[in-house]
Protein backbone atom coordinates (compact mmCIF):
# COMPACT_ATOMS: atom_id res chain seq x y z
CA UNK A 1 0.00 0.00 0.00
CA UNK A 2 1.11 3.79 -1.06
CA UNK A 3 0.15 6.75 0.11
CA UNK A 4 -0.44 9.19 -2.85
CA UNK A 5 1.14 12.82 -1.75
CA UNK A 6 0.62 14.97 -4.69
CA UNK A 7 2.30 18.53 -4.32
CA UNK A 8 -0.17 20.42 -7.21
CA UNK A 9 -3.10 18.81 -5.50
CA UNK A 10 -4.88 20.45 -2.33
CA UNK A 11 -3.86 18.87 0.87
CA UNK A 12 -6.24 16.60 3.05
CA UNK A 13 -8.54 18.85 5.02
CA UNK A 14 -8.73 15.99 7.49
CA UNK A 15 -7.11 13.17 9.15
CA UNK A 16 -7.02 11.28 5.45
CA UNK A 17 -4.59 10.83 2.59
CA UNK A 18 -5.68 12.43 -1.03
CA UNK A 19 -5.35 8.52 -2.82
CA UNK A 20 -4.05 5.36 -1.90
CA UNK A 21 -2.64 2.33 -4.16
CA UNK A 22 -2.83 -0.89 -3.35
CA UNK A 23 -1.70 -3.17 -6.29
CA UNK A 24 -3.37 -2.57 -9.20
CA UNK A 25 -5.78 -0.15 -8.09
CA UNK A 26 -5.90 4.16 -7.06
CA UNK A 27 -8.27 4.87 -4.75
CA UNK A 28 -8.66 8.57 -4.71
CA UNK A 29 -10.27 10.69 -1.86
CA UNK A 30 -13.17 12.70 -2.41
CA UNK A 31 -11.51 16.07 -4.05
CA UNK A 32 -13.65 19.65 -3.84
CA UNK A 33 -12.74 22.74 -6.42
CA UNK A 34 -9.72 24.00 -3.84
CA UNK A 35 -7.01 25.46 -5.88
CA UNK A 36 -3.65 23.75 -4.27
CA UNK A 37 -1.93 27.29 -4.30
CA UNK A 38 -4.42 29.05 -2.51
CA UNK A 39 -5.75 25.88 -0.66
CA UNK A 40 -9.37 28.07 -1.05
CA UNK A 41 -12.58 27.07 -3.36
CA UNK A 42 -11.32 28.66 -6.82
CA UNK A 43 -15.12 30.44 -7.02
CA UNK A 44 -18.52 30.30 -6.25
CA UNK A 45 -19.55 29.11 -10.14
CA UNK A 46 -19.98 25.37 -10.05
CA UNK A 47 -18.47 25.14 -13.88
CA UNK A 48 -14.68 26.91 -12.57
CA UNK A 49 -15.21 24.44 -9.40
CA UNK A 50 -15.82 21.09 -11.66
CA UNK A 51 -13.09 21.95 -13.66
CA UNK A 52 -10.59 22.37 -10.46
CA UNK A 53 -12.01 18.92 -8.74
CA UNK A 54 -11.18 16.84 -12.04
CA UNK A 55 -7.62 18.55 -12.20
CA UNK A 56 -7.15 17.78 -8.31
CA UNK A 57 -8.49 14.21 -9.37
CA UNK A 58 -5.75 13.96 -12.41
CA UNK A 59 -3.18 15.20 -10.29
CA UNK A 60 -3.17 12.76 -7.26
CA UNK A 61 -3.78 9.68 -10.12
CA UNK A 62 -0.44 10.79 -12.12
CA UNK A 63 1.21 10.84 -8.86
CA UNK A 64 0.18 8.04 -8.64
CA UNK A 65 1.13 7.24 -12.26
CA UNK A 66 -2.31 6.55 -13.23
CA UNK A 67 -5.22 8.82 -15.74
CA UNK A 68 -8.48 9.59 -15.88
CA UNK A 69 -8.78 7.00 -18.32
CA UNK A 70 -7.96 4.25 -15.75
CA UNK A 71 -10.95 5.31 -13.76
CA UNK A 72 -13.39 2.48 -13.54
CA UNK A 73 -15.54 3.92 -10.80
CA UNK A 74 -16.57 7.45 -9.65
CA UNK A 75 -19.42 9.24 -6.71
CA UNK A 76 -20.17 12.31 -7.74
CA UNK A 77 -21.17 14.87 -4.85
CA UNK A 78 -23.53 18.26 -5.70
CA UNK A 79 -25.19 20.45 -3.40
CA UNK A 80 -28.24 21.70 -6.02
CA UNK A 81 -29.48 19.30 -8.60
CA UNK A 82 -30.07 22.67 -10.77
CA UNK A 83 -26.18 22.34 -11.39
CA UNK A 84 -26.42 19.05 -12.38
CA UNK A 85 -26.43 19.45 -16.34
CA UNK A 86 -23.59 21.94 -15.89
CA UNK A 87 -21.30 20.08 -13.92
CA UNK A 88 -22.56 16.87 -16.06
CA UNK A 89 -21.14 18.45 -19.50
CA UNK A 90 -17.60 19.23 -17.85
CA UNK A 91 -17.50 15.69 -16.48
CA UNK A 92 -18.13 14.51 -19.76
CA UNK A 93 -16.12 15.69 -21.59
CA UNK A 94 -12.99 14.13 -19.33
CA UNK A 95 -14.42 10.63 -18.83
CA UNK A 96 -15.37 9.87 -22.31
CA UNK A 97 -14.85 6.01 -21.30
CA UNK A 98 -17.61 6.27 -19.19
CA UNK A 99 -16.70 4.61 -15.51
CA UNK A 100 -19.17 3.66 -13.64
CA UNK A 101 -20.87 6.42 -11.43
CA UNK A 102 -23.22 7.37 -8.10
CA UNK A 103 -24.76 10.93 -7.49
CA UNK A 104 -25.23 12.14 -4.15
CA UNK A 105 -26.92 15.25 -3.55
CA UNK A 106 -26.35 16.25 -0.32
CA UNK A 107 -27.30 19.37 1.74
CA UNK A 108 -23.74 20.83 2.34
CA UNK A 109 -19.98 20.23 1.75
CA UNK A 110 -16.44 21.36 3.44
CA UNK A 111 -15.64 24.83 2.65
CA UNK A 112 -18.88 25.63 0.93
CA UNK A 113 -18.37 23.38 -2.51
CA UNK A 114 -20.73 22.89 -4.63
CA UNK A 115 -19.38 19.86 -6.30
CA UNK A 116 -17.07 17.11 -5.55
CA UNK A 117 -15.31 13.42 -6.74
CA UNK A 118 -14.18 10.64 -5.51
CA UNK A 119 -12.57 7.50 -7.74
CA UNK A 120 -11.27 4.09 -8.06
CA UNK A 121 -8.97 3.76 -10.93
CA UNK A 122 -7.78 0.41 -12.02
CA UNK A 123 -4.56 -1.10 -14.58
CA UNK A 124 -5.29 -4.14 -16.16
CA UNK A 125 -2.16 -6.35 -15.48
CA UNK A 126 0.23 -5.39 -18.36
CA UNK A 127 -0.59 -1.80 -17.81
CA UNK A 128 0.90 -1.93 -14.29
CA UNK A 129 4.60 -2.93 -15.10
CA UNK A 130 5.35 0.48 -13.96
CA UNK A 131 3.67 -0.03 -10.54
CA UNK A 132 7.08 -1.01 -8.68
CA UNK A 133 4.62 -2.54 -5.76
CA UNK A 134 1.54 -3.74 -8.33
CA UNK A 135 1.08 -7.68 -8.22
CA UNK A 136 2.34 -9.80 -10.58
Amino acid sequence: MKNIKATNAPKALGPYSQGIVIDNFCFVSMQLGIDPSTGKIVSENVAEQTERVIKNIDAILKEGKFSLNDVARATLYITDLNDFQTINNIYAKYFRHKPARSLVVQAGMPAGAKVALDVIAYKQEEDAENLEYATR
